[in-house]
């Protein structure tokens, strides 16, 4: 049965429009780390690097490069840690330049840093080394966290993590202000900005 992370991974994926305390387990992810407005160039190079890396597994079994435990997926959505050189003041938009991201999409189990190294030479005929050469392979465990969905363009997400903050406050809970996590559940090339679905997170402790 194809694994569809929409499916198997709601609570994961798709929160309420309400902040959600959430408990997230350590996952497989290919990542690559950059820096600056994400509207540029170099941001899109980096993404297309993570999605071609993550496409040749998926359909591996087409060229004869099926790892062992293979299964059928639906190809996770694209993350991403952000901060900031300059973070801004809660309620407040960033300023752009000042970004520093890891991107990542999410791989399934049978996904190891050996798997991953195996597909280079493939992914190498589509990607440019200099992009190649940042992804990495990493286990990554979040833990616990509060998360809600935003719908809307990401320059009114200042909103989201404002009410996200007030129930911070109203449960006592101290929230991580150095980095938080976003999801993007939409295609901004075919998404109207009003519309678009994002998952916002950052890790909370008491």
């Amino acid at each position: 049965m194809k694994y569809e992370w929409r499916k198997q991974d709601k609570l994961i994926y798709l929160p309420k429009a309400v902040p959600t305390v959430i408990e997230v387990p350590k996952m497989n992810y290919l990542t690559i780390d950059g820096a600056g407005n994400p509207n540029s160039t170099e941001f899109s190079k980096l993404v297309e690097a993570l999605y071609a890396y993550s496409y040749a597994i998926k359909l591996s079994p087409k060229k004869a490069m099926e790892p062992e435990g293979y299964f059928d997926y639906t190809v996770f959505p694209l993350e991403g840690f952000w901060t900031a050189t300059v973070p801004p003041k809660v309620g407040e938009a960033i300023d752009k330049d000042t970004l520093i991201y890891q991107l990542m999409i999410r791989q399934p189990e049978f996904v190891t840093e050996q798997v991953v190294d195996e597909f280079k030479e493939l992914v190498a005929k589509k990607v440019p080394l200099e992009q190649l050469m940042k992804v990495k392979f990493m286990e990554i465990d979040e833990g616990k966290n509060l998360q809600m969905l935003h719908i809307g363009s990401y320059d009114s997400e200042a909103a989201s993590f404002k009410k996200m903050e007030e129930h911070c406050i109203a449960n006592d809970w101290i929230p991580s202000r150095t980095k938080h996590k976003e999801i993007y559940l939409s295609d901004p090339r075919k998404v109207l900005p009003e519309k678009q679905k994002t998952v916002l997170r950052f890790q909370i402790r008491d």
